[in-house]
């Protein structure tokens, strides 16, 4: 194909995309979905690295252990906050239509939770399978751990975001009765553990205690959501979530001394994310504030057809996206592996060189990603041809990469 007749496809492809999107269509939303999308392996691209041991094998490491002045890059990577955000909103949409055709709360439910587990089920099935074969090949067992545990971190999310999007029809009943406010419990419950494992008493606390942040931290944004969709939250409110949450996340950062870094890092004693800290629901309050305010001029630039094309495509693949991006990772790394120490891909992450090979590494890892995505996009879609046989052995595969993942074998 000539490179005028790949313009002309192209061209039309996106105008047809454009075409066929309908007139009551948010493009907005679906705009900071996609952004939020994109900052996920974008983020774990950026600020996640590998050291080599004598013996070969990869293990995780962080340029933030060694550059701690690129914390505020997290701080614009880190977009659950948005993500959440904009699912609460959405799935409000989404239960109101099921609502005005008649269907029951439970089936809708159930229809939004196979979505969400279908492509969680094929990556750890395909993982659980393929660890035989790369030890069989030579891959050690250490590298196998390492990849292992990064492929099964950003599917916590995948869990957490179900356990929420069941609990739809109290946020919205939450949010009638109470309007934004809804979510100010939640910031209460995060900042009272915080106090709890950070304040004076830390040291008498239960290891666990942290745990307690997990639903109310993740949930805040979400609830959020919901009331913006429900117009319980305008403008006048996202002023004061951008307001208030930038003040409370310099607080938090300069009189509390929380870490700087939204993400983990190796060696310190304190993470903001793993469960989410109130750091966390600072910075969404002022993400979220921003999202709403800039709603308008979003959904204006996504009204030409070259930019809405993207997001589309990103949105129709978003589990892909999620499951399968540290698995485009490896795919570059685990090969690499076998050479030695490369700059970017498998040395350790402590020279501004790495920086500038990790960048230039990033194309790679996209298209890797692309590639991957065309089979893994299928797990997306509904099984009506796998056989229940079939699925309870992704299930039995599945649960064992899960128990490899997390150390327990």
């Amino acid at each position: 194909m000539t490179l005028a007749a790949l313009r002309s496809s192209t061209a039309s492809a996106v105008a047809s995309i454009d075409r066929r999107t309908p007139a009551h269509r948010d493009r907005a939303v679906d705009g900071l979905r996609a952004l939020a999308l994109l900052a996920v392996p974008t983020g774990h691209w950026l600020l996640g690295g590998f050291t080599l041991d004598s013996r070969g094998a990869l293990h995780n490491a962080s340029p933030l252990s060694t550059f701690g002045f690129f914390a505020p890059l997290s701080w614009v990577l880190q977009m659950l906050g948005v993500f959440f955000l904009v699912g609460g909103y959405a799935s409000v949409l989404s239960y109101r239509r099921a609502q005005e055709r008649g269907v029951p709360t439970g089936h809708w439910l159930r229809g939004r939770l196979t979505r969400l587990g279908r492509p969680v089920l094929g990556v750890t099935a395909v993982w659980a399978a393929l660890i035989p074969v790369l030890y069989a090949l030579g891959v050690p067992g250490t590298t196998l751990r390492t990849g292992s545990t990064l492929v099964i971190q950003p599917l916590w999310f995948v869990g957490v975001y179900t356990v929420i999007t069941a609990l739809t029809p109290w946020c919205i009943r939450a949010s009638n009765r109470l309007g934004a406010w809804a979510a100010a419990p939640l910031l209460a419950s995060v900042a009272a553990v915080d106090f709890l494992r950070y304040g004076p008493f830390a040291s008498a606390m239960p290891s666990w205690l942290s745990l307690l942040n997990l639903l109310p931290g993740w949930m805040f944004a979400y609830q959020l959501g919901v009331c913006w969709s429900e117009k319980r939250l305008g403008k006048r409110g996202a002023w004061v979530l951008l307001v208030g949450g930038t003040a409370l996340f310099a607080a938090l950062l300069l009189a509390f001394h929380y870490p700087a870094s939204m993400v983990g890092v190796p060696g310190e004693a304190r993470t903001n994310s793993h469960p989410p800290s109130l750091l966390v629901l600072a910075l969404a309050a002022a993400q979220s504030g921003a999202a709403i305010l800039l709603r308008d001029r979003i959904g204006r630039l996504l009204r030409r057809p070259a930019l809405w094309a993207p997001v589309v495509v990103i949105n129709l693949s978003a589990m892909t996206i999620l499951c399968w991006h540290q698995t485009a990772l490896l795919a570059a790394a685990v090969p690499a592996s076998f050479a030695g120490s490369i700059q970017g891909l498998t040395a350790g992450p402590s020279t501004l060189a790495w920086i500038a090979a990790r960048l230039a590494w990033l194309p790679l890892f996209g298209v890797l990603l692309v590639l991957i995505g065309r089979h893994a996009r299928g797990f997306e879609s509904p099984w009506k041809q796998v056989s229940r046989g079939r699925r309870a052995l992704a299930g039995l595969l599945a649960a064992a990469f899960a128990v490899f993942a997390l150390g327990l074998a």
